[in-house]
Parts: C-alpha cells; sequence; structure tokens
C-alpha cells in the first residue's frame, strides 16, 4: 500500500493547522479544532494531530469508515437517517474554534449502492450544524479548511498510478516545496493583489462566453470577492456569491460531478431570471434533477474563477475539491447552485439577519455542490458606467 513520505505528510499538516486555520494565521494556543477524517486518511490525520498539539491547541478527533455510513445508509429508515442529535452537535459548535476534514474515499462510487434519495435526506439531517458554525464564522469566531488524502480507488477513478496521484497533489498543495508555508503566504499575496483590483472595479454584472455557454452574472449590491484564505488546501479559486436573481443564460460543464456516490457527466444548464429551467446531463440526469429539486438548490450561490498562473493541477482528479481548482491550459470557472456564502457581502456579517440576506439575493439552501468548466472562457465586467472591461481571458485574469 502506498505511503507518502514523513516529509510529505508533515509539510502537509503544518498547511493545514499553521496556515490554512485561521485565515492564514494558523491557529492559537488552546483553540479547539474538530478533525474528522475517513480511515484511509489516518496516516495524514496522525500528523494534524500531532502538529495541532506542538502548537498547544486542543484535538477532537472524528474517524468516519465508509462501511458504516453505507449500512446506514441501506438500512436506515427515512426516520433514522433525519435523525439529528441537536444537543450533541449545539455543544460540538459551541466549543471548536475550527474544523478540518480529510476527504480520504477508498472507493469514490462507493455511495452508489444507496438509494440516491437516502444519501440526500441524510446529508441535509445535519444543516442546524451548518448553520450553527455558518453563524460563528460570520462572527470571526470560526475558521474550516478541507484536504484530500489520495488513495489507490481515486487515483483508478481518474486514470492515474497512486504514485502520479499523490504527484498532483504534491504539486497542488506545494508539498515538496522546501517551505510550503512560505509559498503559500506568495501565492495568497498575489491573490490578494488580484482581489483588490476586482474589490476596487464598480463590477455590476459579467458575461461568460466560452464553448455551449453564454452566461450573465449579477453580482448584486453590498459584494465582495473572496480568495486565498485557507478554506480549503488546495485552494485557488477567487469567487464571490452574486445575486441569484440576476443570473441569466446558459453554461456548460466539462468536467465531471463527482456527488452522492455517483458521476454526473456532461451538465447544461439554462437558467431564466436566477432559476434553473433546464438541466441535462449525459449521464446520470436524474440524480441531477434529484439535487435541483431541493429547496433553491436550483439558483446559483457562488461564482468562481481560478487563475492557471496559481493552480499546478494540469490533471482531472474526480474529487471536486482538486477540481475546482483546476489550473491546467484555461484555468476554471465554476458555478455552485445551492447556498450562497455570506462573507462574500461587503458589510458586516454578524450584523445582518436572514431576511436582509434574503433581501440582498444571497441564496439559502441545504445544497452546495460545485460544478467546473475548464474550456476557454473571455469574461467580460459591465461597470457602471456601462463600459465593458475584459477581466479574464486565456485562463488569466486581466486587471
Amino acid at each position: 500500500m502506498f505511503l507518502p513520505s514523513p516529509l510529505i505528510l508533515k509539510n502537509y499538516s503544518d498547511v493545514l493547522i499553521n496556515f490554512a486555520l485561521n485565515d492564514g494565521q494558523g491557529i492559537k494556543k488552546n483553540d479547539v479544532v474538530y478533525l474528522v477524517t475517513q480511515t484511509p486518511g489516518l496516516p495524514l490525520a496522525k500528523e494534524i494531530y500531532r502538529a495541532i498539539l506542538k502548537r498547544g491547541g486542543h484535538p477532537i478527533l472524528n474517524i468516519q469508515d465508509d462501511d458504516f455510513k453505507l449500512l446506514h445508509l441501506q438500512e436506515g429508515t427515512d426516520e433514522q437517517l433525519s435523525f439529528f442529535p441537536s444537543p450533541y452537535y449545539k455543544g460540538l459548535a459551541d466549543s471548536i474554534d475550527h474544523y478540518v476534514r480529510i476527504l480520504a474515499e477508498e472507493d469514490p462510487l462507493f455511495l452508489s449502492k444507496a438509494d440516491p434519495r437516502k444519501v440526500i435526506l441524510s446529508s441535509r439531517s445535519v444543516k442546524q450544524f451548518r448553520d450553527w458554525l455558518d453563524i460563528k464564522e460570520d462572527a470571526g469566531k470560526f475558521t474550516w479548511t478541507l484536504c484530500m488524502y489520495g488513495t489507490s480507488g481515486a487515483a483508478k477513478e481518474a486514470g492515474m498510478t497512486i504514485e502520479e496521484y499523490w504527484e498532483q497533489i504534491n504539486r497542488a498543495c506545494f508539498l515538496n516545496e522546501t517551505d510550503p508555508i512560505k509559498k503559500w503566504q506568495d501565492v495568497l499575496a498575489s491573490m490578494n493583489t488580484i482581489l483588490k483590483q476586482l474589490n476596487e472595479l464598480p463590477i455590476v454584472k459579467l458575461h461568460v462566453e466560452a464553448h455551449q455557454t453564454d452566461l450573465w452574472v449579477g453580482l448584486g449590491k453590498n459584494r465582495k470577492w473572496l480568495g486565498g484564505r485557507g478554506r480549503n488546501i488546495p485552494s485557488f479559486e477567487i469567487f464571490t456569491s452574486p445575486d441569484w436573481r440576476e443570473v441569466e443564460g446558459t453554461i456548460f460543464f466539462d468536467l465531471p460531478l463527482y456527488r452522492y456516490g455517483n458521476i454526473i457527466k456532461d451538465i447544461k444548464l439554462e437558467i431564466n431570471k436566477g432559476i434553473i429551467t433546464t438541466a441535462k446531463a449525459a449521464e446520470n440526469e436524474m440524480l441531477l434533477h434529484e439535487m435541483l429539486s431541493q429547496k433553491n438548490a436550483d439558483k446559483i450561490g457562488e461564482f468562481s474563477l481560478t487563475d492557471k498562473r496559481f493552480s499546478k493541477i494540469n490533471r482531472f482528479m474526480a474529487n471536486t475539491l482538486f477540481d475546482e481548482n483546476f489550473g491546467g491550459d484555461h484555468g476554471n470557472t465554476h458555478l455552485a447552485v445551492g447556498k450562497a456564502y455570506h462573507d462574500a457581502c461587503s458589510l458586516n456579517p454578524s450584523e445582518m439577519t436572514g431576511e436582509d440576506f434574503q433581501n440582498l439575493g444571497y441564496n439559502e439552501s441545504p445544497e452546495h455542490t460545485d460544478i467546473i468548466a475548464t474550456t476557454d472562457r473571455k469574461v467580460t465586467a459591465v461597470l457602471n458606467d456601462g463600459s465593458g472591461k475584459v477581466i479574464y481571458e486565456g485562463g488569466e485574469f486581466r486587471l
């Protein structure tokens, strides 16, 4: 069985604990870190646990086994799948300062053996926990990061050997660098320059032109662009949450979507007055429709662009965390159907109510699924004086 070197695991854990969390600053002494991993990711989890202790933090470990997850989904009733132990999760949400999630599926399609309806029902059951954490995040009292531990099953699904797969992980996360954290800080500084320029532009809406794509995205009032904060490692995307009511047109996604234990291929969406009215796919179209049938999942919560100069990912990884950061020849753009990000608001999110966000066109949904396009595209910003400015072309921001 392939095992990354001790140095790679140490570098990975250092990036996650001493950079990614706390908005690029790393955790502080006595911070409580909730560490969740699937069983194949235990080698990395052990190093992360050690890094938390060295920093003076308090780890809480949750090990999840996919066999038990599948058993619960196959044999649990709807009542059992919807069960939410509120006191347990409320206490956990109140206790933790940070959350690290290691994605480590030995079989990326293991959930295909369960009814997709039950998978969605089970996922929806913990929405209240996520909402509590969102409130803490809006108040600046909570940060999180996701990462991936490569498995032979994931590598096979992506058409690579496990060694090739880990080489993509190492490249993407700068784990072979002499000082990975310094490299991330340099990338973050470059991304912040772009973010500053974007946020200074009086953008009213964006026009995205690409293969089978003609999409208009209205940003809405009180918006700002985000990126490079350590939420997700790797994270090269620069994104915002638009006013869902001002999204219009068509968009095609060439990368397969791995969701709810299945693959959905060649997705094409048609959006009218902010609502997805037509959703087609070459494979698993019914699952796509089931996903979009959830509350407000037929609306857009995120618009994102990745600059190929930052991302070294140049192969399909069969994992959304990495695929949404794809660099390659043309970078990528992705939309998320469902939930918007409150921190994309230029106002203070902690001082706003749910109704305030609703009035500004921030979508609220139990779903948040990123769908990715890597074909060449041109993105033109329409400014408040009516003029147009190309801000992204050839896989790079043009500012």
